[in-house]
């Protein structure tokens, strides 16, 4: 049986150690500013990431691009010449087009390597949503699971990652494009602080808005803890079932005090969780902007409406 390498891309924001872990490789997305393209190269210091959101803070715009053909190519290509299948888990495909450029790729390389097998699969999410789901399929992988147990399981993870949200203004996501959201989540209101989530066709959709940053952090607490609590979420809603429960924690260059009272909030909520704090890498920080936080954990079916 062969094995099997899990590939993702630049907008998974799993550190080099994670993906070192994991035997998990990753396409490379570009970002451009003033003319320069760059590679989004996910072992940036923490140095290197104020720097760059410091730029966006400024008020000077960053963009981004998808994974190049020829990046997939030569990342696919790394594993098949090794005699291995590959699983891509993408982005979104309502955040980038990458998706469709791996299976145009894969297309082209199944012509020299007819033997291996190549799978594409949509995350339906973006940053570390994305990043868990390939945490999930290369331990599977590890424990010796053929391609299509992998696949299988790859699936019901993009089913059941539930992402909560929050940023200090959405426009960043309105310029970059990426947001559903009627237009009264796009006032300026002070202090207002809108809650996304990753919704079951792939947006990050806007779904309330609440007063205040600290406001803000207790909600998507609330959100998650409600998703992995009770028989949808494999608990058993008393507030004992978080013991292990692994949540993931993605942030946008925020201050470490603010980052040790989220943690101390989400440890208040759900005892004896395990908490991994990640900061966003280049192609989502150009789109939600410097100091958003968002919070993932495998619980319920996502659902579109709160």
């Amino acid at each position: 049986m062969r094995k099997v390498r899990i590939i993702t891309d630049s907008c998974a924001d799993l550190t080099p150690e994670l993906m070192e872990k994991y035997g998990i490789d990753y396409g490379r997305m570009n970002t451009v500013y003033n003319g320069e393209v760059k590679v989004a190269d996910l072992s940036w210091s923490a140095e290197e990431a104020h720097g760059f959101y410091d730029i966006i803070r400024n008020g000077e715009r960053i963009t981004t691009t998808q994974v190049p053909p020829e990046e997939f190519d030569r990342v696919f290509r790394k594993y098949l010449s090794l005699g291995e299948d590959v699983i891509y888990i993408s982005c979104s495909h309502k955040q980038t087009n990458s998706i469709f450029t791996a299976e145009r790729q894969a297309e082209e390389l199944k012509k020299e390597f007819p033997d291996a097998q190549i799978r594409c699969i949509d995350s339906l999410h973006a940053s570390v949503g994305e990043g868990m789901i390939a945490i999930g399929g290369a331990k599977l992988a590890m424990e010796g699971k053929n391609i299509d147990e992998v696949e299988s399981g790859i699936l019901e993870l993009v089913r059941t990652t539930n992402e909560f949200l929050t940023v200090h203004s959405l426009e960043y996501l309105k310029r970059a494009g990426r947001i559903k959201a009627t237009s009264a989540f796009f006032g300026n209101l002070m202090g207002v602080k809108p809650i996304i989530i990753a919704n079951t066709e792939g947006e990050q959709a806007a779904v309330m808005k609440v007063k205040g940053r600290a406001t803000s952090f207790k909600t998507i607490i609330s959100l998650l803890k409600a998703a992995l609590s009770g028989e949808d979420g494999n608990g058993t809603g008393d507030g004992s079932d978080f013991n292990g429960r692994e949540i993931y924690i993605a942030h946008a260059d925020c201050r470490a005090e603010e980052l040790d009272a989220l943690r101390g909030m989400i440890l208040a909520e759900m005892p004896g969780s395990v908490l991994t704090t990640l900061m966003m890498g280049p192609i989502i920080g150009a789109s939600v902007g410097p100091d958003a936080v968002a919070i993932f954990g495998v619980g319920r079916p996502i659902r579109d409406e709160l």
